[in-house]
């Protein structure tokens, strides 16, 4: 295995080399909104010279920040090992955690990759273009030995964005891309979030207007035997994955066997390591109990999202469950009116059948991730939610659990990642 290698994001501000970074805003976006990939993109000259330019900086080896139907990827030719490190190096990611390869045609998998299981072609027929990532064995020498960490596999996938797939077929490449943010910040599911987390440390954004799912692909690996191991829940459910390889075919064991960061250690710890060197942290203690996670002592993930605390906003962020609606909220009114006490700013995440349960103002900033019968505004709004708590200024933060059916199962899952693994049982 390859030697780990850290690249703090405090190190790139201070030596990176990119002064500008180039912005690309599409006259497509401005014709159809807030939602480009629901609706036919018909570019104009402009448009069409922007991606040009930004499929032209993919292949002399640079960085480029675009639109999937998932999050905005971060960009970088999958077989140009120094491109792939600039990547590593903006978002200060460490370089065990492999990448996610997209593609533009079907055709191009067969360069990638040995062989896909029979299973494995079905869900491809089912879900590309989509978002939908196969792990398969890769093709020895093709892609840059970070790209795999190292592991004799690859994560691919072709996005279902209009734009996303104009760049990919115009820069003629493999191109590696992980989220376009600071490494274990929330995922940028605008140009706006890529610009306020990386403008400066890469070389160009291609706006492409608000993303549609707005969580991270689901990551499965097709097992010898057929089954289909979840290694990542997101925007294909087990559900849909059931219908197409088969009742009882769908294992969704390892999406849990998560390591989690330090930040579980309560507040102070999650402050601490957030701002480094920028304060104290919180006198308020963890509270009662709240589960603590493990360490970080597992060999290298296959698939993105396996290892580490991801998509956490600045403030300590707890996730609250028990067996009702009443008893989650009084137990959070409770704790947040301490933490208030106490100095915190405080923060609540919750739906929005249960807002009447809570006190009129429960917390300083409050945010609907919309009704548990929709969960697709939930996940759409999750990553824009946890960046709103960081523009308040929150650093006590408590969300609601939801149920783990459908893509719940996705929104649990980067909300306990976002914690840290921190759970209050509200009993």
């Amino acid at each position: 295995m390859t030697e780990q290698k850290v690249y703090p994001f405090a190190a790139q501000r201070r030596s990176g080399n990119i002064k500008n970074t180039v912005y690309w805003e599409l006259d497509s976006v401005k014709e159809t909104g807030d939602h480009p990939a629901a609706a036919p993109v018909l570019r104009s000259e402009a448009d069409e010279r922007a991606i040009t330019a930004a499929a032209d900086m993919l292949r002399e080896g640079g960085t480029v920040a675009f639109p999937t139907e998932t999050v905005y990827g971060l960009g970088a030719d999958a077989r140009n090992t120094s491109a792939v490190e600039a990547v590593f190096a903006a978002k200060g990611r460490p370089s065990d955690n492999p990448l996610i390869v997209h593609i533009a045609q079907r055709a191009d998998l067969d360069d990638l990759v040995t062989e896909v299981h029979p299973v494995g072609a079905a869900l491809i027929d089912a879900f590309w273009p989509g978002p939908l990532t196969l792990v398969l064995p890769v093709r020895p020498g093709v892609l840059s030995p970070l790209v795999t960490a190292g592991l004799d596999t690859v994560g691919v996938r072709m996005p279902d964005h209009p734009l996303a797939l104009a760049l990919l077929s115009a820069a003629g490449c493999p191109v590696a891309a992980p989220s376009a943010n600071r490494s274990g910040r929330p995922s940028p599911t605008l140009a706006a979030h890529v610009m306020e987390d990386l403008a400066g440390y890469i070389g160009g954004v291609l706006d492409g207007g608000a993303a549609g799912v707005g969580l991270e692909s689901t990551v499965v690996q097709v097992q010898p035997d057929g089954t289909v191991a979840v290694l990542r829940p997101g925007g294909i459910t087990a559900e849909q994955l059931a219908a197409v390889a088969g009742a009882g075919a769908v294992d969704t064991a390892p999406a849990a066997a998560v390591d989690f960061a330090g930040a579980a250690a309560g507040p102070s710890a999650a402050r601490a390591e957030a701002d480094a060197g920028t304060g104290s942290g919180s006198a308020f203690g963890q509270p009662a109990g709240a589960v603590q996670a493990a360490g970080n002592g597992s060999p290298a993930p296959r698939a993105p999202g396996m290892k580490y605390t991801h998509y956490a906003p600045h403030g300590w962020l707890g996730v609250v469950r028990g067996v009702s609606p009443q008893r989650v909220a009084e137990t959070a009114a409770d704790l947040l009116q301490a933490a208030q006490r106490n100095g915190e700013v405080t923060g609540l995440l919750l739906f929005e059948e249960h807002r009447a349960l809570y006190p009129a103002v429960p917390a300083a900033c409050v945010v609907s991730l919309g009704s548990l019968d929709s969960p697709e505004e939930g996940a759409r709004s999750l990553y824009a939610a946890l960046r709103r708590f960081d523009e308040a200024g929150a650093t006590y933060i408590l969300a609601e659990a939801c149920p783990e059916a459908g893509l719940g199962a996705a929104i649990m899952n980067r909300l306990m990642k976002a914690a840290g693994g921190s759970v209050i049982d509200a009993g």
